[in-house]
């Protein structure tokens, strides 16, 4: 990958920008356009990811772009009164499912880097009436979001696009209550991706050239503290990546994966501490 960090992140905000411009007629990584520019179809994306079509006749069209490797939302066990935190929020489409289930007692957060896209998602929850959810612009690597005051986060095909996965996991600790869950679907990488995936900008905001190596996850999140961790291949993940570029057999390089932990419970904590 290019060490130059702020024009990635620059290239990455501008494509999303560009992806919530278009709204509903999708981007990069399913959506309208797959990255190799062929046309496809955003309900059968979503079907193939995971979503019913319950899940999108509830929610307002314009959130959904197709732009996920997976349904989150669906492993999440989420509860009425619950707060939760999406990062890399987009247009709102996990948000305003995960509304339904956490219900008027419970909250949502989400988290978005690209003006454009917490714009759009500002719009499409007030032309909804929605009011447990709102939208904040800001890095996940640096949330704007409160010590130890939420519940679940998810999030679906963001974390790849960070530059320092392992502060996003440090971050998401962090604004976890002990005992609250990680539950993400994301890319990561099963074999050595080759240097002109890596190096490749449009690759890297595709989701597929950031994509870090499913153990290193692993490990990172060991290291900063969660347990439990989880992390499950989805059946049909060959079929999903494939789909993006199916000129570049990245189907052998990366895979769509859930990624699941949980921060401690307090007790336990105490506990730990107070031994000799």
């Amino acid at each position: 990958m290019t060490d130059n960090k702020e024009e990635i992140r620059d290239f990455i905000r501008k494509n999303y920008a560009e992806v919530a411009q278009k709204g509903a007629e999708g981007g990069c990584c399913g959506g309208e356009c797959s990255c190799s520019g062929s046309l496809v179809d955003i309900a059968e994306i979503s079907a193939k990811i995971g979503y019913t079509e319950g899940d999108l006749s509830s929610v307002p069209p314009e959130a959904n772009m197709g732009l996920g490797c997976g349904n989150p939302i669906a492993i999440a066990s989420l509860k009425d009164g619950e707060v939760v935190l999406d990062l890399g929020s987009g247009g709102g489409f996990d948000c305003f499912l995960a509304r339904r289930q956490v219900g008027d007692a419970g909250y949502v957060i989400g988290v978005d880097m690209t003006p454009d896209m917490v714009r759009l998602a500002r719009k499409n929850a007030e032309k909804s009436g929605y009011t447990n959810v709102e939208f904040r612009l800001g890095e996940i690597e640096h949330l704007p979001v409160a010590d130890s005051s939420v519940d679940v986060i998810l999030s679906n095909c963001v974390i790849n696009l960070s530059l320092d996965k392992e502060q996003v996991f440090k971050e998401a600790l962090r604004v976890l209550k002990p005992g609250g869950r990680l539950s993400t679907s994301d890319v990561v990488a099963t074999a050595q991706l080759p240097r002109l995936i890596k190096e490749d900008l449009a690759l890297i905001a595709s989701c597929i050239g950031g994509a870090e190596y499913v153990e290193d996850i692993k490990a990172m999140l060991q290291s900063v503290g969660f347990k439990d961790i989880r992390l499950t291949p989805k059946d049909n993940s060959r079929e999903i990546v494939k789909s993006w570029a199916p000129d570049k057999n990245i189907e052998d390089y990366v895979a769509s994966y859930i990624i699941e932990a949980t921060k401690e419970e307090r007790e336990m904590q105490k506990v730990i501490q107070n031994l000799p």
